[in-house]
């Protein structure tokens, strides 16, 4: 077994729901025996997916990893939103759903795609004056955001059944996609929120056998079994072709 001194590398981990990239990361200090462990992008407690860890010297290139684009699998329910544009949120405002078409959707969703300006939620790390979003929301403030340029490479309408709509979508670093499925409930004027979230892919990381780690393999301390899992500084670079 390495010696905490001498593990390095890429961890990628499929969260569960329910608990913070924070929590994540915590357990796998206490797993590894180390403190030197970063994150690569925060999940929502609701989310699951892809939550990537930068270990030991990894740690320097977190920023680069945090850059690249990310790949999610949502639902957006129709019907009302929330405080926090997602299924934990307190309910705002309701409207009935109409007869929506597929195509009636797909052009609202077109009018998000590529460029365009997103406003970031109050339940967001962002900071205002030192503080983040998310602890003056919790405190009911609400304070003025400046819309920040986001980008969607593509997205997939892979289910409709209304109220709920499933899919897929591909975007640049800095994307909410609970203000996504928001903006797509008030383009289609009744109102959307976020109830399901699942990051499936992180530039050029996807989950392959054995390459990847779970929260329970973490929490239960099963150390080789986590340090099998890990990608090398070697194995990244070749991934991502440098």
């Amino acid at each position: 077994m390495k010696s905490p001194d001498s593990i390095n590398g890429v961890l990628l981990v499929d969260k569960s729901p329910g608990m913070t990239s924070h929590d994540v990361v915590a357990v796998a200090r206490r797993c590894l025996g180390m403190k030197k462990i970063g994150h690569c992008g925060t999940l929502d407690p609701m989310a699951t997916g892809m939550l990537i860890l930068v270990i030991g010297s990894a740690t320097r290139i977190q920023d680069l990893l945090m850059s690249e684009e990310k790949e999610y699998i949502g639902t957006a329910t129709l019907g009302f939103t929330t405080n926090t544009q997602d299924k934990e949120g307190t309910p705002l405002v309701t409207k009935e759903v109409p007869p929506l078409t597929e195509q009636q959707i797909r052009e609202a969703l077109d009018t998000m795609k590529g460029d365009f300006y997103q406003m970031p939620p109050m339940v967001s790390a962002i900071k205002k004056d030192g503080v983040p979003l998310y602890k003056l929301a919790r405190k009911g403030l609400e304070v003025e955001r400046e819309p920040r340029l986001v980008h969607v490479f593509e997205y997939e309408l892979t289910r409709i059944a209304l109220p709920e709509i499933d899919f897929r979508v591909v975007c640049s670093k800095g994307f909410y996609v609970r203000t996504y499925a928001h903006d797509l409930g008030q383009k289609l004027g009744c109102g959307a929120h976020l109830s399901a979230l699942r990051r499936s892919r992180s530039g050029h990381f996807t989950f392959q056998p054995g390459k990847f780690t779970t929260f329970d393999a973490l929490k239960e301390g099963r150390r080789e079994d986590v340090q099998a899992a890990m990608l090398s500084l070697y194995d990244v670079s070749k991934l991502r072709g440098a």
